[in-house]
């Protein structure tokens, strides 16, 4: 090094550019120590403002925008001078003046965020949004003080994992959501990471880490649980988190799941939400209980719900007084049963709901029986048997499982639910019927096309049904085979096992369910077996869904069930074998989309009452003509329209008069000019009509079911009403017509002449 000093005057003569590198070259292990001084000063500025921000952001206070940004700012150079010092390993010649110039800029950069760091005015200001309900979350009337309590607690070095507990519909949930957003909108800087994930009542380790993971974006776990750990483990320590488990119900190693313990060095939080204190003690929780609201609380959040014209009604306040009181200051009780009583002004029918309240009170012992029967009265006052068969459904889904509308809709309609009628007035009443339990506050509305059922409602369902008497639920917990014989209830009606990870069902198990009318067991993608055995005295099986599972033929028994009104074997796609089908009369849905099946299974023609047929399956290989005629009821028909193995009849097609929903595919022009001549002055709610020769080949989108298509010379036509289409050009390979938004798509070698016209 001693030559170094010589050899930059000798080269002075072949310019600056040479010395600055070898000046830069020379100082690189001093011009390190100086950013590592001054970095230090510039951390331990942070952990001062980091400190003031947790003495005064209090809830309704938002961090300043200046104060957010020069927090990145730290966080940015840090990771700066981590990358430096990963390249200093493997400094060579060549690049140690090259990283020298760029230690040099970084001690630039370092000085200016320490002079931007000195913020003698507050770091927070008063946020205008909070006043109200700022945020898209439940409404929350009073718990002031709880939130406080819990904040005060997150912005504490002390509190490490807090543990919020009171009884079922207390409330947890919804403060936690208003604190969640909370945390989001106002402290990011503060804690990098801001996780919200949903705890089920039977503890499953593996789907615990599964939803940690899927909260945290990280794709794919391993499947060994040591390696699953790990990788959470080093996930979450990469960065200070709020970590919100929800739903508590049992005690859990955090290291067993991969959760690092909260400390005040690591400065992340926990949070858990529990009916049980002793769970949340056993956790070692600061523990934080949430009461009853009081008597004034009660009061606004039920007429905010049930509407204030009930106080225009003198003699009415007494007896809502005491309806209030009745609900036991619980919050959704409370939505609940002022839900039940919206626009009612008469006062006879309040007496005779507070009788009635009090009736399902003190019938019962126990806080958790009064709970149900609180909710339970509201459910009485629907009235109406089939609504209330439509809600106790929702309980078959697993907890906190977002439900789409359209397909509960959609199982409400095979289990006769919704009567008779054509499927758009069925889908009507469905929707209306949602609408109402919306509206009476016993389902959730969670987002535009989906509903939501609380976890206590959910109980209370199934506190109706009789703890499982009658339903057998266990859905969406792990399990990994069914239950014995001797847990299959006589009177069983309904059963769900639904999303869960069995993958046999044996030949010993042959439950005696001569009633049993619903079994879902979709989404269990593993279950490849059925035993022969296992329907065998299931004489009354209306509702079987095996759809999204790997079995690969159907037991011959299935072939017994007379009373089948509905078979989904949806996206079964290694089914090949389904037996016989001639004996099920009452059949009226049988889907096999997605499925591996070349061949209809035998008997569909005697099918002679099916309203519904979904034949989507690319392996299909024929379709005897002989079938779609005596199919006369037929309302929705689907069939693949993305190659011609499965060639349609437009005469034959013609005569379904009762079709409102159609896919399907012509190969001649004269077919598809017979059917559209058919349909002239129906209305069909929704079809995709393709005319295309054999060679053509195209892809449907599986969401929006429109035909995406790739060829050069593609012209378009619109039409501007609901009129049929016919294109005579040799040079077309396929067109199609989209009911919804009235527009033909054509594809192929098209000259400007083309005809589109009308029929």
């Amino acid at each position: 090094m001693e030559l170094v000093g010589p050899i930059c005057e000798v080269l002075k003569c072949l310019g600056d550019p040479t010395c600055t590198y070898i000046e830069h070259h020379r100082k690189l292990k001093d011009r390190m120590n100086d950013l590592q001084a001054r970095l230090d000063r510039l951390n331990a500025m942070k952990r001062d403002v980091e400190l003031r921000i947790k003495a005064e952001l209090r809830w309704g206070r938002l961090l300043r925008e200046e104060v957010e940004n020069w927090l990145l700012d730290v966080q940015t150079v840090n990771d700066t001078k981590r990358d430096i010092d990963e390249r200093m390993q493997n400094e060579s010649c060549f690049s140690r003046a090259r990283l020298a110039k760029r230690v040099a800029q970084t001690v630039e950069q370092v000085e200016g965020i320490i002079e931007r760091g000195r913020f003698p005015e507050a770091l927070v200001i008063d946020n205008p949004s909070t006043a109200g309900a700022p945020f898209q979350a439940d409404h929350l009337e009073g718990e002031t003080m709880v939130i406080e309590d819990i904040w005060n607690y997150l912005m504490s070095d002390e509190i490490g994992v807090i543990g919020v507990c009171g009884m079922g519909g207390i409330g947890k949930t919804t403060i936690m959501k208003h604190i969640y957003y909370q945390l989001l909108e106002k402290t990011k800087p503060l804690f990098g990471k801001i996780i919200w994930v949903t705890v089920s009542k039977e503890l499953n380790i593996p789907k615990l880490q599964e939803n940690l993971a899927n909260a945290m974006n990280i794709i794919g776990l391993p499947e060994s649980e040591p390696e699953r750990v790990a990788v959470l483990m080093d996930k979450l320590s990469q960065r200070r988190y709020v970590l919100i488990l929800d739903y508590v119900w049992k005690k859990f190693s955090l290291t067993e799941v991969g959760i690092p313990k909260p400390t005040s060095s690591n400065g992340s939080k926990l949070v858990l939400t529990s009916r049980s204190v002793d769970v949340c003690r056993s956790m070692d929780c600061k523990v934080v209980k949430v009461p009853p609201l009081s008597n004034e609380e009660s009061m606004n959040l039920f007429l905010d719900t049930a509407g204030h014209g009930v106080l225009k009604v003198p003699s009415l306040q007494e007896i809502l007084g005491n309806i209030v009181r009745e609900c036991g200051g619980l919050p959704l009780a409370i939505a609940v049963i002022a839900g039940s009583m919206k626009g009612i002004y008469d006062v006879a029918e309040w007496r005779n709901a507070l009788r009635e309240l009090r009736e399902h009170v003190r019938s019962v012992k126990g806080e958790t029986e009064k709970i149900y029967e609180r909710l339970k009265f509201s459910f009485d006052r629907l009235g109406d048997l089939k609504i209330q068969s439509c809600f106790l459904y929702c309980s078959l889904y697993p907890e906190d499982y977002i439900i789409p509308r359209e397909e509960l809709i959609e199982y409400w309609i095979d289990e006769k639910f919704l009567g008779t009628g054509s499927r758009q007035e069925l889908n009507d009443r469905g929707h209306t019927i949602l609408n109402r339990l919306e509206n009476n506050c016993l389902l959730e509305k969670d987002g535009r096309d989906t509903v939501k059922m609380h976890d206590v409602m959910r109980d209370t369902a199934l506190y109706i049904k009789g703890f499982g008497s009658c339903f057998m639920v266990k859905s969406g917990i792990g399990l990994k085979e069914l239950p014995s014989k001797q847990e299959w209830g006589e009177d069983l009606e309904k059963v769900s096992f639904m999303m869960n990870n069995v993958s046999e069902i044996p030949l010993h198990l042959s439950p005696n369910c001569e009633i049993l009318w619903t079994l879902l067991l979709q989404n269990n993608k593993s279950l490849e077996r059925i035993s022969e055995s296992f329907f065998q005295h299931m004489h009354s099986l209306s509702i079987l869904d095996l759809s999204y599972t790997s079995i690969k033929q159907l037991p011959n028994s299935v072939s017994n069930l007379e009373m089948l009104n509905a078979l989904v074997l949806r996206g079964c796609k290694e089914l090949r074998y389904v037996p016989s089908l001639e004996k099920l009369k009452a059949l009226r849905k049988l889907d096999l989309r997605g499925t591996g099946i070349e061949k209809v299974p035998k008997g569909l023609e005697m099918l002679v009452n099916l309203t519904y047929l979904n034949l989507c399956t690319q392996s299909l290989k024929e379709m005897p003509v002989v079938i779609l005629p005596r199919l006369s009821c037929l309302q929705c028909l689907v069939l693949y329209v993305e190659s011609s193995s499965v060639e349609m009849n437009g005469f034959d097609a013609a005569r379904l008069t009762k079709l409102e929903i159609f896919e399907g595919r012509f190969t001649e022009l004269i077919d598809f000019n017979a059917y559209t001549k058919s349909i002239q002055g129906q209305e069909l709610t929704s079809y995709l009509l393709v005319m295309a020769p054999l060679k053509a080949k195209f892809k449907v989108n599986e969401e929006t079911r429109k035909l995406k298509l790739k060829c050069g010379g593609v012209r378009d036509g619109r039409v501007s009403e609901l009129s049929k289409i016919i294109v005579a050009n040799k040079g077309v390979e396929s067109v199609s017509f989209y009911r919804e938004n009235d527009e033909v798509e054509v594809v192929g070698r098209v000259d400007p002449a083309v005809i589109l016209r009308k029929l």
